[in-house]
């Protein structure tokens, strides 16, 4: 797949950038920014054409969040985690349910899928209703959301169900628990569900391996786009979003030292160590891009060819986004000794972007401990237990 030319980021990235800093301060992002966001296409990219999205490349996504997250990356985690979900929930409810998804599309809604340690939500179910009570944690987005994934299971039954709850109903409260130093505009809050009715009608099954079952043929899929997985997917685009932020950390180093003195007199940008570091920076950016740009064009490839991924190529998408971020770290790292304690004291846009970038390499996605055990498993031959 081609990457998209006819994606302009140029008024919304001006709005983006405008308000990053007011965002970090109140913990909300600027709700103007907000709906901006919800009208642009860039709210719809992931989503393919039969239901009225985009339909951009892997690898144009990326490039959209690496350009919004080197402006605001709690606006670019809020927006990469509705774009991966909304990959998500039309591979589970696009065959039986194209027009709940281009409902969707159509009412520019953003969508979170908060499930992550401490979710508990029971269902009970009542004749074409079913009721939900309960609590889901790490909603990403879930203020600026209209939409939310939900897991259940109902009495007497063994398996999951998944649907959609309007965050809009009256007994859904949405508690400001994100208390990080990270991403603080990123709204990664709890959703407690106070006798919240969905219809029954409009969940699916959510299959525990839910990967394995996308990738077979006999499954029916809107688009072979939707037979990638949808979290090794947001790995990459966490790999674009960490060489954004990082590329911005180093172009604000650049500039924030070429008229510095240090000790003595002396200008900091003739320094050797600082020539070192920011060399050596650069080039594990270059590095990192060159590892995500690669995996994507593997990815567009598949999907224009029709071809499902197999388990190695998931873990292809995995290791490669581990690896990317990696090398950013290491490249901030080398940027903060740049910077000193008198630069970070000064350079308030920087101090901000290492802040929010400690919050990536540990999210659970791509936690590199943790997608280094389940790939060693499969280098073995071992069985793989993992849902993602």
């Amino acid at each position: 797949m081609k990457p998209d030319t006819n994606i302009d980021l140029t008024t919304l990235l001006d709005k983006i950038a405008g308000q990053a800093a007011q965002a970090d301060r109140s913990r909300t992002l600027d709700r103007d920014l907000v709906a901006l966001i919800k009208q642009d296409p860039v709210s719809r990219l992931t989503a393919c054409k039969v239901v009225g999205g985009v339909e951009a490349s892997i690898q144009s996504c990326g490039e959209a969040l690496e350009s919004i997250a080197s402006k605001c990356t709690s606006t670019a985690w809020v927006l990469m985690n509705h774009l991966g979900q909304t990959h998500l929930i039309t591979a589970l409810l696009g065959d039986e349910h194209p027009s709940l998804l281009r409902q969707l599309v159509e009412e520019r809604n953003l969508v979170c899928f908060p499930v992550g340690a401490g979710t508990s939500v029971e269902a009970a179910s009542s004749g074409t209703t079913i009721c939900l009570r309960g609590k889901s944690e790490f909603g990403s987005g879930a203020r600026y959301a209209d939409k939310a994934g939900v897991i259940f299971v109902l009495p007497g039954e063994d398996k999951a169900r998944f649907a959609l709850v309007d965050l809009h109903h009256k007994g859904v409260e949405i508690e400001d628990s994100w208390r990080a130093m990270s991403l603080r505009a990123s709204s990664t809050d709890t959703l407690h569900y106070n006798d919240v009715e969905i219809v029954d009608s409009a969940s699916v099954p959510f299959p525990r391996m839910y990967r394995e079952v996308f990738r077979r043929p006999s499954y029916p899929v809107i688009s072979p786009r939707y037979r990638e997985d949808w979290m090794a997917i947001s790995n990459i685009w966490l790999g674009y979003m960490g060489i954004g932020l990082v590329q911005s950390c180093l172009d604000d180093v650049v500039e924030n030292i070429r008229d510095r003195i240090a000790f003595m007199g002396v200008r900091v940008a003739e320094r050797a160590n600082v020539h070192m570091n920011i060399g050596h920076a650069q080039a594990n950016i270059s590095a990192a891009r060159d590892s995500v740009r690669s995996v994507c064009a593997e990815t567009d490839g598949r999907i224009d060819s029709s071809i499902p991924p197999t388990e190695s190529d998931y873990f292809r998408q995995m290791g490669a986004a581990v690896s990317a971020l990696k090398l950013c770290d290491e490249a901030l790292r080398s940027l903060v000794r740049v910077m000193g304690a008198n630069g970070l004291r000064e350079g308030p846009a920087f101090e901000r972007r290492w802040r929010d970038f400690q919050a990536i390499p540990i999210h659970l996605n791509t936690h590199p401990d943790r997608v280094s055990e389940i790939m060693g498993r499969h280098i073995l031959g071992l069985t793989m237990e993992q849902t993602f």
